[in-house]
């Protein structure tokens, strides 16, 4: 089983170390995020002269604040330096991300992630010029650029993941419960063989928020923190969570809404955890993540440490939930 580890965003982590370490503990993938304060291109081109077989992956650059040929050009710059593969992780953001921060409409956010998708895949196909006419985006007689850069898709709705059937070469779920993965993977499947592809080819590859603690409360703490940032910030990801705790969601979303941090944290169940992290001590961790790296449709799990949890429990959550044989 594949699997792979995203950088943290904090600014004390160096991307190099971080990539260095994946690659001796056994990873196939470093992935770097992007929000604020970090471009994940320029972390990306650091770790690629630390590591010499692990791919690299951005997880994820949002499809707004970038043009897909931008999005292009970086992916194959990394790669020209990268000594194994490069991934391109894109996704919408949030209406908050892009608008309070980027200054953009927040506008048909999945048709724009569709035609990203599909335009950064012909911008890399090696083929031609390009010519694109598209609802949010149009370019015309600009050659491709001969490199392989499988793009993934961060697709949390039926519409979304109806685009990553039809374009995208990967699908990287961010808090759709465990349990609904193969069932909301279907959709993807059902779009992917009406457009004539097959659903096999598609790395699925779900972030997996992890802690690891020898007091299984502290473990479940991050993860709890983790899960109301999200549920709370983001209407998308509030809406994959409710697929599974619609009740649990809301009251989540109303407290963070009202400013009120801790009601939020502490609205997220233990079944929410199981269901939506792996927590717990090492050897409860290890478990866990086995059990949701065998679930019938992920290819490719990523373990992603909460922000804020320090260094002795990053540095060990990853060690921990490292593949077996090449654990330390």
């Amino acid at each position: 089983m594949s699997r792979g580890a995203v950088m943290p965003r904090e600014g004390v982590v160096d991307a190099r170390e971080f990539a260095a370490r994946c690659e001796r503990l056994g990873y196939d993938a470093c992935w770097a995020g992007e929000l604020w304060g970090r471009d994940a291109f320029v972390a990306l081109t650091a770790a690629a002269g630390a590591v010499d077989r692990i791919d690299l992956g951005t997880a994820v650059v949002n499809v707004f604040s970038r043009s897909a040929a931008t999005l292009a050009a970086a992916a194959a710059s990394v790669a020209d330096v990268a000594p194994a593969g490069v991934r391109l992780g894109i996704g919408p953001s949030t209406a908050t991300a892009i608008e309070n921060l980027h200054g953009r409409d927040y506008d048909r956010p999945v048709r724009r992630l569709h035609e990203t998708a599909e335009l950064v895949a012909a911008f890399t196909a090696g083929e031609g010029r390009v010519d694109y006419d598209g609802e949010t985006v149009s370019v015309s007689e600009f050659p491709a650029l001969d490199v392989d850069v499988p793009v993934y898709t961060a697709a949390l709705g039926p519409a979304a993941r109806r685009a990553t059937g039809r374009v995208a070469d990967g699908w990287l779920p961010h808090n759709v419960p465990f349990p609904e993965l193969s069932e909301a993977f279907e959709t993807i499947a059902a779009t992917a063989r009406e457009a004539g592809r097959d659903p096999d080819a598609i790395t699925v590859a779900p972030y997996v928020p992890a802690a690891v603690d020898d007091d299984p409360e502290v473990a479940h703490a991050a993860i709890r923190r983790h899960l109301a940032y999200y549920v709370g910030s983001g209407e998308g990801y509030r809406r994959a969570v409710a697929s599974a705790f619609p009740a649990e969601s809301e009251r989540i979303a109303e407290a963070w809404r009202s400013g009120d941090r801790d009601a939020a944290r502490a609205a997220v169940t233990a079944e929410m955890v199981d269901a939506l992290g792996v927590a717990g001590t090492p050897a409860r961790a290890r478990e866990r993540f086995r059990e949701v790296a065998e679930t019938a449709v992920v290819d490719h799990p990523m373990v992603v440490v909460p922000e804020g949890v320090g260094e002795r429990m990053r540095t060990r959550t990853v060690a921990t939930l490292a593949p077996p044989d090449e654990r330390r």
